[in-house]
């Protein structure tokens, strides 16, 4: 870890003060400082490798310091569920909803099949109804056992305040009737009189009503990160980040052995809006109470920490005058 450290500092200079200055896990704020980490700045393979370690580590300390680690003859169901197959290239990936998925299972697709194709040129509305896509769920226990210790196992993450920002804009603010309609109806007969208010669901709302729920019981799109992936008892090769998403993902498929000319494609579903990021994640989180802000604190505390997310430095900026 020191000649990691001594290598940062030298190729970062400005970074020695910053970093002598972190209390508590002394490389955690180095690694998720988002300008190490861009498009326009290309990450060699040793770096990236650097921080592949530094993620396995701190994810497996805060395992190991949370009791999270334990042993049992068999997979949960949900987390099964969660765990996307391909076989041509002994890939395995765990899906997270809000962390770029949807492009995930559409390589998966590309691959199952054997297709030359761009990955964006894949329809979105199929890959969420195909049978071609094998969930770990489909096959018995004794060979999901096999598949994880002999594949190559992925997941990627993403800040869990974001996450559930994006959540909230995707499913509640646009026509997806099952999200709109059906859950919408359902968070505003919870905290309305009028049960029939053609109003869309506010964030505040969006947030007590999850708040409300058993955190196991949650939508998988604002389920905590670990209760879907379990990465302390799958031991998942790569950690990828939806703040580092291009760099990842490209060291997976090259990781994995896909074709050269496979790409993640940098696609959004409502290509008119802005894609959820830090200016309009603190627009929305300006909204709720110091109360609403802590208890969410509190739901997602395991993300947090599990996956390197500085949530006290980035609540520095989330201040609220709502009582």
């Amino acid at each position: 870890m020191a000649k990691v450290h001594h290598r940062c500092m030298r190729n970062f200079p400005a970074l020695h003060g910053l970093y002598s200055r972190i209390q508590r896990n002394d490389f955690t704020l180095m690694v998720y400082l988002p300008f190490l980490h861009t498009s326009s700045f290309p990450v060699p393979k040793e770096d990236w490798l650097m921080s592949q370690v530094y993620r396995k580590d701190i994810l497996n300390s805060t395992c190991l310091m949370n009791n999270l680690s334990h042993s049992q003859s068999k997979l949960k169901h949900n987390v099964a569920r969660q765990i996307f197959v391909e076989h041509n290239h002994k890939f395995i990936y765990c899906e997270v909803p809000k962390v770029g998925c949807s492009n995930w299972k559409k390589i998966i697709l590309l691959l199952t099949m054997n297709l030359s194709r761009k990955a964006n040129e894949v329809q979105q509305n199929l890959i969420h109804r195909t049978p071609l896509i094998k969930r770990l769920s489909s096959y018995p226990s004794d060979y999901q056992k096999e598949l994880l210790t002999s594949y190559t196992k992925v997941m990627f993450t993403r800040d869990p305040l974001e996450r559930l920002v994006s959540a909230y804009r995707d499913k509640l603010l646009h026509s997806e009737p099952y999200y709109s309609i059906t859950v919408a109806n359902e968070m505003k007969a919870m905290f309305r009189k009028n049960k029939n208010s053609t109003e869309k669901v506010t964030f505040q709302e969006f947030v007590n009503f999850i708040l409300s729920k058993n955190q196991e019981h949650l939508d998988i799109h604002w389920k905590p990160m670990f209760l879907l992936c379990d990465p302390c008892n799958i031991h998942y090769d790569i950690l990828g980040k939806f703040e580092t998403l291009e760099q990842d993902s490209d060291h997976v498929l090259r990781n994995i052995g896909a074709p050269e000319d496979l790409q993640y494609p940098n696609f959004k579903t409502h290509s008119s809006e802005k894609r959820t990021n830090d200016e309009i994640t603190l627009e929305y989180l300006r909204k709720l109470s110091s109360e609403q802000i802590e208890k969410i604190k509190k739901l997602y505390q395991m993300d947090f920490a599990l996956f390197n997310y500085p949530y006290d430095l980035k609540m520095n900026f989330y201040k609220t005058d709502t009582v």
